[in-house]
């Protein structure tokens, strides 16, 4: 049976989800937008009675109160907003309450979930090669709000988590309409390791959200792009 969906956000993201919800099984069952002709102005306006699964790609200062008024209506939810991680001890209590289940991700690539396991690997590996030094540079469109990204701050995590204890710089850009860019660097005396991914494209993110609501229709607790891809072993 299709996932249906709310779409909670209808600008570029929320556009580009709806244009390929079909090659995933999915149907766009509402719309919520205040800013769109004929989308609901609300989560609590929108009709979701048959909705499986709520995908939020709004922004940062929105995402307690939609968290909060999706979970009160029972809705599963895939939230592609980044820039709420200090409130995320907020909003993990407000799915639990609920027993709803959520897939909360910086970044919803596959290549970006496999890129940080890469990663990991490599700072656990110049961890114990004290002559190199690691920085991390991300880019991305001008009008993205939150620097440096939740997938830098999440690649730079992975890399402590994985033994890197020494300072790891990390710088951002925005400019233009970059989708996304994220290089990690390790130097030393008289050579240089870089490992960067690229996305091309934001259909790339709705792809993974897309993915991330197949997975989560039905199910309850608080998951990430790791549990959906069954990574979070490696």
């Amino acid at each position: 049976m299709s996932t249906r969906l709310l779409l909670v956000g209808y600008g570029k993201m929320g556009q580009t989800i709806a244009r390929l919800a079909p090659e995933y099984d999915a149907v766009v069952a509402s719309i919520v937008d205040p800013h769109s002709f004929g989308c609901a102005t609300s989560v609590e306006a929108a009709s979701a009675d048959d909705v499986d699964v709520a995908i939020d790609f709004t922004m940062p200062e929105s995402v307690i109160g939609n968290v909060a008024a999706l979970a009160a209506r029972g809705l599963n939810i895939v939230l592609g907003t980044t820039g709420w991680q200090q409130h995320e001890a907020e909003l993990r209590a407000i799915v639990d309450n609920a027993g709803i289940g959520i897939v909360a991700a910086p970044n919803f690539s596959t290549g970006v979930v496999l890129f940080d396991a890469i990663v990991a690997k490599a700072a656990s590996l110049f961890a114990g090669q004290a002559d190199f030094g690691a920085w991390l540079h991300e880019s991305h469109h001008a009008m993205k709000k939150d620097a440096p990204s939740g997938t830098a701050l999440k690649l730079k995590r992975s890399m402590e988590e994985a033994g890197y204890s020494r300072t790891i710089d990390v710088s951002a850009t925005r400019a233009g309409h970059v989708p996304g860019t994220h290089t990690i660097g390790f130097d030393g005396p008289s050579e240089s390791i870089t490992l960067t991914h690229t996305a091309r494209d934001r259909a790339v993110f709705a792809r993974g959200a897309l993915t991330a609501a197949a997975w989560v229709k039905g199910r309850r607790g608080w998951f990430d792009m790791t549990d959906v891809l069954g990574t979070k072993a490696l």
